[in-house]
This record gives C-alpha cells, sequence and structure tokens, in this order.
C-alpha cells in the first residue's frame, strides 16, 4: 500500500481548529513572518472563524503540541509543514475532494501535497516549481521612488479595474471575471482601496503601473499585483514605481516588505534586486 493511499492513525490525522487553538496557532505563525504572512494576516483579521476565515485551518499535532498546519480554502497553504503532516494533509485534502483554485506556499510541501493528490485531482493547469520568495526590510529601496505612483482614491476603481483584471488574466492564466460577472473580484479590489492597500500611476484616467500590498501584519506584508501597462513596458517604470510602494508599505503598515516571484521572470526578478530586495526563501505553486 503506497503513501497516498494508507491511512493515517487517529493520533497523527489533521482535524479542524476552532477558537480554543488561536493562541498555538499564533505561535507558530510567528515562526516565519514572511512565509506565513498570507494566513497570518486572514487569522489576525477573522480568528479561526471558517466562515469569517474563508475556509478551514487544519492542525497537526506532535506530542499533543500543534507543529503544522493547512489552509484550506479558495488555496491550500501549507504552514511550517513537514512531510509527516504534509502526508495527513494531503490525506484529509484527498477525503473531501478538491475545492481550491492553487496549492501554494513553500516550495518543498507544495510538491510534495502535490505528489500525493495529482493522482487523485487530475492534470493541474500548471506547476510553477520555483518562485523565490524576496525581502526588504527597514531601509529606503536603493531606486528614487516616482511618487506619481499613490495610494488609488475609491473614485479611480473604475480606471483601476481594467489593469487589475490584465494583471490578473498574464499572471494566472484565467481571467477573475467569472460566473458572477467579476463581483467578487471587484469587490476585492474595493476593498484594497479603501484600506489604502492599492497603489498606481493613473495618467488621464490610464494607469501606467500598479500594485497592491495583499497581506498585512504588525511583522510583514506582502506586495502582490504588479503591473505595468505594455505600451510602457521596457522603461523600467516598474524598479521607481516599486521602490515608492516600498516607501509606502514601510512607512503605513510594516518593517518588512515581500513579495514572490516566478523563478522565470528574469526582467522582474533584475528589477526587485534593483530595488534593494534580496531572495530569503522559494515557493510554489500548482493552478487549477
Amino acid at each position: 500500500m503506497n503513501m497516498v493511499t494508507r491511512l493515517l492513525s487517529p493520533s497523527s490525522a489533521a482535524r479542524v481548529l476552532g477558537p480554543g487553538d488561536l493562541g498555538e496557532v499564533l505561535d507558530l505563525l510567528a515562526r516565519d513572518p514572511v512565509d506565513n504572512v498570507f494566513i497570518a494576516s486572514r487569522v489576525a483579521a477573522a480568528g479561526l472563524d471558517p466562515w469569517q476565515l474563508g475556509g478551514e485551518l487544519w492542525g497537526f499535532h506532535v506530542g499533543g503540541r500543534l507543529a503544522s498546519m493547512c489552509f484550506s480554502g479558495a488555496n491550500l497553504v501549507p504552514v511550517c509543514a513537514t512531510p509527516e503532516s504534509v502526508r495527513a494533509f494531503a490525506d484529509r485534502a484527498r477525503k473531501q475532494g478538491r475545492r481550491c483554485s492553487s496549492i501554494v506556499g513553500p516550495r518543498e510541501p507544495v510538491l510534495d501535497l502535490w505528489s500525493y493528490l495529482g493522482a487523485h485531482w487530475g492534470r493541474p493547469r500548471e506547476v510553477r516549481a520555483s518562485q523565490p520568495v524576496m525581502v526588504i526590510r527597514e531601509s529606503s529601496p536603493t531606486v528614487a521612488p516616482d511618487f506619481r505612483v499613490r495610494p488609488v482614491r475609491p473614485a479611480e476603481l473604475d480606471a483601476l479595474m481594467p489593469a487589475c483584471v490584465a494583471m490578473f488574466t498574464e499572471e494566472v492564466g484565467v481571467s477573475p471575471v467569472g460566473a458572477d460577472g467579476g463581483h467578487g473580484y471587484r469587490q476585492r479590489v474595493a476593498e484594497l482601496i479603501g484600506a489604502g492597500r492599492a497603489f498606481a500611476w493613473i495618467d488621464r484616467g490610464e494607469v501606467v503601473f500598479k500594485a497592491e500590498i495583499g497581506a498585512v501584519t504588525r511583522e510583514a506584508c506582502q506586495i502582490q499585483g504588479v503591473w505595468v501597462n505594455p505600451r510602457f513596458r521596457g522603461q523600467r517604470i516598474s524598479e521607481a514605481g516599486m521602490s515608492a510602494v516600498v516607501e509606502y508599505a514601510l512607512r503605513d503598515f510594516a518593517p518588512l516588505v515581500s513579495l514572490y516571484v516566478n523563478d522565470f521572470n528574469a526582467p522582474a526578478r533584475a528589477a526587485y534586486h534593483r530595488v534593494g530586495f534580496r531572495e530569503v526563501s522559494e515557493f510554489a505553486s500548482v493552478l487549477f
């Protein structure tokens, strides 16, 4: 019997975490503020109620103490996962069936999860096996910021939306405008604008550059959705634009700014290095 199908003993099975586990959850998330920023930001905002959190948080215990977790919602995200906990999370995910649009997180546990689940969940659209995680800390970027990039105003939502849809489609390979006509995605963009976490250079109603801060904790924040209008690419706009976003992030949100990027996107990686980011770990994504 192989490891994909063998049953785990009750003591080694993953279980859904609840409010009584919050203290241990926060302690575990604090072990790696950068890699765990996405889940930590969700827990900080919503606690462990699955409805508010947007999914379940599964826990794996060793010696009675919480050792690893996995978020199961729109994404499947392992946290501080070990080979043993990955098997437990894969067992639970296999039994409930695929409900996520991606598996994303630290490279080794993500690829291990997929090695167990692939035979059951079918062919993915894409496996991005190497996505360097980059950070910049409490110091100014090494490229002068262009403050034509600024926080987006609520009244500019309609101007920003086409750029957001274009970025998502380029990056993920599918449009975020689904059966709901894009209402959910528009609402998420509006929430980021309202929180002061959407930034753009908008010239006469046209977005030249944009980026958002998608996750925030007291220790770190994560930039996402970096996009340059195709008409302006090749002019190194992203460097000065990213420098501006980093300045806003360090001033208003957290002492450490992170992002992750596909390893094959050499121009973006080079631009982020020039801004002052350095690579600290590696993610992977399996996209469905």
